[in-house]
């Protein structure tokens, strides 16, 4: 049990029932009713279920970090951000070694770009609120240009370097839209200090 869910607290909610509206192989989007510890149900409540993900702070041999441009549907803007990308977990393959086998892929595919120095930095809920995906970030260092990009069909993307600092004002202005990546590159960071 979660440390900070005792018996006391009382605090989880209990699905009674689950529609599920679209579910294929990309996502599973429920409409659920909960029942709260107090007795009252709530309905109707949205939540999805996606594939996991990994994040990628890869720098090359110089020290400049390796980002992409692209363009993201729900805020209908071009972004900056890291490679990143889903991981294609097989049953009872290690989630950890899932992860980093899909980060090397991502860099390698969206950058074109491969490192022999990775870090785990951590696992995180990318948005415990209405999903039940983790978002995997790492740290891929002396990154080697190795072959072109391998985009699947629906990418269209652009890699540009960016120094720290480049990255440190567009993160303190909002122009690092992904909060997952943002909070990637604050752990960056702080695990590179210590």
């Amino acid at each position: 049990m979660d440390q900070q869910n005792t018996p006391e607290e009382n605090l989880a909610w209990e699905e009674i029932s689950t529609e599920h509206i679209v579910q294929d192989e990309w996502i599973d989007f429920r409409r659920s009713a909960f029942r709260f510890p107090d007795g009252r149900i709530f309905q109707p409540y949205y939540s999805y279920t996606r594939r996991d993900y990994a994040v990628v702070v890869a720098s090359d041999e110089e020290g400049r970090y390796l980002c992409v441009r692209q363009f993201r549907q729900g805020i209908r803007e071009v972004t900056t951000e890291f490679p990143a990308g889903a991981i294609e977990k097989k049953d009872g393959e290690d989630p950890a070694a899932a992860a980093l086998e899909a980060a090397r892929r991502e860099l390698r595919e969206e950058t074109g770009y491969v490192s022999d120095c990775w870090r785990p930095l951590l696992a995180i809920p990318s948005n415990a609120t209405i999903s039940d995906n983790y978002a995997w970030l790492f740290v891929a260092e002396k990154c080697r240009l190795a072959a072109p990009q391998q985009l699947d069909e629906m990418e269209l993307l652009r890699v540009r370097k960016h120094t720290g600092q480049e990255i440190d004002g567009m993160v303190s202005r909002g122009e690092f839209r992904q909060a997952v990546h943002a909070l990637a590159w604050l752990l960056a960071k702080r695990t590179e200090r210590s």
